[in-house]
This record gives C-alpha cells, sequence and structure tokens, in this order.
C-alpha cells in the first residue's frame, strides 16, 4: 500500500511539474558573447522553452563595475560590423514601444543586467510569448546585445541605453 501511495504521489507531483512547463528536456539554444571593439565584455547566455515562455540564464564578464547594462535580442543574427551595429535595431515583431517587462514593449526588451563589483553580471528571468522553436516568436537567429548604459525604458526606440559592448547570435543548442 505504502509503495502505490508513493507512487501516486510521485506521478501527481511530476504532472503538476509538466504543467507548470517545468520540463527540463524542452529545446534551447546558446549565445555566446564576444566583445565589441575596444571591449572586454563576453559571456554565456542559455535559452530553455518552458511552455509559452523562455527560462534565458546568462553570465557576463568584463563589464563596468557596480553598473547597469542594458540588454536586448535584435532584429538580425549578425555581429560582422566590430561594434554590434549589424544587429540592427531591437526585435519587434509586434511593432510595440521600447518598455519594461512589466508593460507593453518589444520582444527584444529585457531587464538590464547589473555587474557586482568585479565586473560580473548573473541573471535568470522569464520571457514570456516567446519560443526557442521555429516561428515568428523565435529568439533563435537574434542578435544578443549588452550595452554600456542602463537601459531607461522609455526612450524610444532603444532605452538609451548606449553603446554596444558585447554581441552573440542565439544558436540552436
Amino acid at each position: 500500500m505504502k509503495q502505490i501511495w508513493t507512487s501516486l504521489v510521485l506521478a501527481t507531483s511530476l504532472a503538476g511539474c509538466a504543467g507548470m512547463g517545468v520540463n527540463p528536456a524542452g529545446p534551447s539554444a546558446t549565445a555566446r558573447l564576444e566583445p565589441t571593439k575596444g571591449s572586454t565584455a563576453s559571456g554565456i547566455v542559455e535559452f530553455h522553452q518552458r511552455s509559452g515562455a523562455v527560462l534565458v540564464t546568462a553570465t557576463v564578464t568584463g563589464l563596468a563595475p557596480n553598473q547597469e547594462h542594458g540588454f536586448h535580442l535584435h532584429e538580425k543574427g549578425d555581429c560582422s560590423s566590430g561594434d554590434g551595429m549589424s544587429a540592427g535595431g531591437h526585435w519587434n515583431p509586434d511593432n510595440m514601444p521600447h518598455g519594461p517587462q512589466s508593460a507593453a514593449h518589444h520582444a527584444g526588451d529585457m531587464p538590464s543586467l547589473k555587474a557586482d563589483g568585479s565586473g560580473t553580471a548573473k541573471a535568470s528571468f522569464t520571457l514570456a510569448n516567446r519560443t526557442v522553436a521555429d516561428g515568428m516568436r523565435s529568439v533563435v537567429g537574434r542578435g544578443l546585445i549588452v550595452h554600456k548604459d542602463p537601459d531607461d525604458y522609455t526612450t524610444q526606440p532603444t532605452g538609451n541605453a548606449g553603446a554596444r559592448v558585447a554581441c552573440a547570435v542565439v544558436r540552436p543548442a
């Protein structure tokens, strides 16, 4: 009887986790940030599909210590220009204003990175209505940019986040 009860509890728990999008076997993508000219910023960003959202985890080094840095997905998966400008503007398939996650915003708008005293930023957050799978809402193939300055989340269309200090292309893992 105890074995049946334990199996029932385990099955119920697993079913609940699957319904919450906690399945670790979903599709994923990775972006390896490289410094733009004159910068030392670099890092790794992972994107994991979780139901109708994407879990983002980032570790970025070489940033200005104790500063915030704008962090955005851009239209083009192209870092060939050396200054990150070849990635184009913010990814904005729905023609929304630039803004924070709590208001109407571009699909490419993300929370700013906050560097510690050694210039390292670690972040983990979820992006709603994005996907790692193919399609219009996919993060795969987009440019990923870290900016020199914090995002003010009001200046249109960029957030006044300054120069691009690191660039990557989001690729399937």
